[in-house]
């Protein structure tokens, strides 16, 4: 195995690995790109992902669009192989840049292209990525054997290779760990939810939506989980959730949620709502129910950003556990 694994952002990851398990399952000529390599200034890192040949179009980016119709036409090229295919892209020559045809970047990405059609059993380990909170790691050497794995559960590829011509590459073997996708438990469906569920699973969110009023729950149609109960009964489902939101728009429910999170290791609570309203609900804790939350908890849950309604209030939440997920400073 690689000495060391690149760990790269989750952002829009879990969409195109998504995509390209459903390729696989439905025999679909896709190709994945993976990035193991780069140089100077590139839109993406080392373990980036794109999949091209999808029935739904290209999933994921490399760039801000100008090099994906070159990959795309080399990975038109192999999809329906066994081959491998290996891509240099070079943007740092400085006449490209003085004679104005440069493409912006000034960098250069190495990129694997990956055959899904010669890889069955890929979305294997993709599913238990998503499902059972382990992480999933990719090793690729130069002869063309690729291997995913996740958890204990493992797959290997021998894919045909000529081996790359890359003057000074910096490797002969590639590893990117991908960590399991953060997860988060919604107690509440409302106005908000219908912009705000989408918007966390387009960042890699696995989301589960709590609500027993049947009113609402259309509202949470986006959710990967719907879960039709009281709060106190579907915390245990969720237990190793990165984040939970209240969001009821009901003090008794709302009041019943923060109880049950108070015994809970959550580290991430956002409470929709004013100040008054927090301090109204507090003041049917326990002591000991405020002390546990105080630490842990966001209230008004969200960042200010401007805006009123809804899909403002969604958008300032999603911008909020987004901060808190990459280690930035939020209130």
């Amino acid at each position: 195995m690689p000495s060391e694994y690149a760990s790269p952002a989750m952002d829009g990851l879990r969409a195109v690995l998504e995509a390209a398990a459903d390729a696989v399952e439905t025999g679909q000529a896709a190709v994945l790109a993976l990035v193991v390599e780069t140089e100077g200034s590139t839109y993406v890192g080392v373990g980036a992902m794109a999949l091209f040949g999808a029935p739904a179009g290209q999933v994921g980016w490399l760039s801000g669009g100008c090099l994906e119709p070159e990959i795309e036409r080399r990975a038109g090229e192999i999809a329906r192989t066994s081959d491998i295919g290996w891509m240099e892209i070079d943007t740092r020559d400085d006449e490209d840049l003085l004679s104005g045809s440069a493409l912006g970047c000034r960098g250069r990405l190495r990129i694997a292209l990956l055959p899904l059609l010669a890889m069955p059993g890929f979305e294997t380990m993709v599913r238990a990525w998503l499902r059972d909170g382990t992480a999933l790691d990719f090793d690729l050497n130069r002869s063309g054997t690729f291997v995913a794995a996740a958890g204990v559960a493992a797959c290997t590829w021998p894919l045909v290779s000529s081996a790359p011509d890359w003057p000074n590459a910096q490797a002969d073997r590639w590893g990117v760990r991908l960590q399991p996708p953060p997860t988060v438990i919604v107690f509440g469906a409302g106005p908000e939810t219908p912009t705000l569920l989408p918007l966390l699973r387009g960042m890699g969110w696995i989301t589960t939506l709590a609500e027993r009023r049947s009113r609402w729950l259309p509202y949470g149609s986006a959710a990967d989980r719907q879960i039709e109960t009281m709060p106190a009964q579907a915390l245990p489902l969720a237990l190793r959730a990165d984040a939970a939101l209240v969001m009821h728009h009901n003090f008794e429910l709302d009041r019943e949620a923060l109880s049950a999170l108070a015994d809970s290791a959550i580290p991430f609570i956002g409470l929709l709502g004013p100040v008054r309203r927090r301090e109204d609900l507090f003041r049917l804790l326990t002591p000991a129910q405020r002390a546990a939350l105080s630490a842990r908890l966001r209230s008004p849950i969200g960042l200010k950003l401007g805006g009123s309604g809804p899909q403002a209030i969604a958008l300032s939440i999603a911008a909020q556990l987004q901060a808190h997920r990459h280690g930035e400073a939020s209130r």
